[in-house]
């Protein structure tokens, strides 16, 4: 049973992962190098933290990306 749960918790962890690898390609940066994508993604937290303004703005953008609400 323990093994089952370690399993689905692996499966789940590798699905959110490749979602979120499609998303820097959605992104249009696939062929970047991976310093700069974790450059950015550094940044880009840093930012949020300070910045409600700028979380709302690139929710919408991102939304509009995705038709829809982005989730």
């Amino acid at each position: 049973m323990a093994r089952a749960t370690i399993s689905d918790a692996r499966k789940k962890d590798t699905r959110e992962k490749i979602e979120l690898g499609g998303l820097i390609v959605k992104a249009g940066l696939r062929y970047e190098k991976r310093a700069l994508l974790l450059g950015a993604l550094v940044e880009l937290s840093s930012r949020l933290k300070a910045d409600e303004a700028e979380r709302a703005r690139l929710l919408a953008i991102g939304a509009e990306a995705f038709g829809d609400d982005g989730e």
